[in-house]
């Protein structure tokens, strides 16, 4: 069963990118929940992901993340992550590194679960649990989910107004030249000291 729509009552209406988000997640969080449904029917075998498991964010170098993903991580670290997570996040994030593991990861658990990116709800691997170090993509590709496109792509629709583009014309357009593909970067490469900086100057503010 997909996750429920991520409700923000105080936020949402204060932030007009911030239900674009939630509105696409929840989308995913379906197309997600579809895509297993499926693969568990036609091969018979079970998803293996579960809590506590992060090998995919140690073995990944490469996880894609899009602009407003970006900013919604931001807004989530910032404003709503608590200590102690908040403490240890904070460190992560200043002696990280470009090219190494997700900084997010902490104690085997997502500090950012709630508003991880797209691709990281998207990997999902069925039958035996990862080996340590193991891309399940690489060794075994036919175990690891395949997302439904269609509802990737109503997620990419629901987030194309933040680019400013609206209409259902404009928007398929931008789908179909795979437009917001274009704005993709990497997230392991992302300048993540920054963000530690703006924690900083939000607890100053709020002291």
């Amino acid at each position: 069963m997909s996750e429920p729509r991520l409700h923000f009552p105080d936020d949402e209406p204060k932030l007009p990118w911030l239900p674009m988000l939630l509105d696409a997640y929840a989308t995913v969080d379906e197309g997600i929940d579809a895509a297993i449904r499926k693969h568990e029917e036609k091969f018979r075998t079970r998803l293996s992901c579960g809590k506590g498991c992060g090998n995919c964010c140690h073995t990944h170098k490469d996880i894609p993340v899009y602009p407003l993903e970006l900013v919604g991580i931001y807004w989530f670290i910032v404003e709503k992550t608590a200590q102690p997570v908040r403490g240890i996040l904070k460190q992560r994030l200043l002696n990280h590194e470009k090219g190494a593991a997700c900084p997010f990861l902490i104690e085997g658990a997502c500090s950012i679960h709630p508003l991880r990116p797209m691709a990281c709800r998207q990997f999902n691997v069925f039958g035996k649990p990862c080996a340590e170090g193991e891309d399940p993509f690489y060794t075994r590709r036919n175990e690891v989910l395949t997302p439904l496109q269609s509802y990737t792509d109503r997620a990419f629709s629901i987030m194309l107004p933040f680019h400013g583009i609206t209409g259902e014309a404009a928007k398929a357009r931008a789908i179909k030249s795979k437009l917001i593909n274009t704005q993709v970067r990497v997230l392991q490469s992302c300048g993540w000291k920054e963000l530690a900086r703006r924690m900083d100057d939000f607890d100053f503010a709020n002291r």
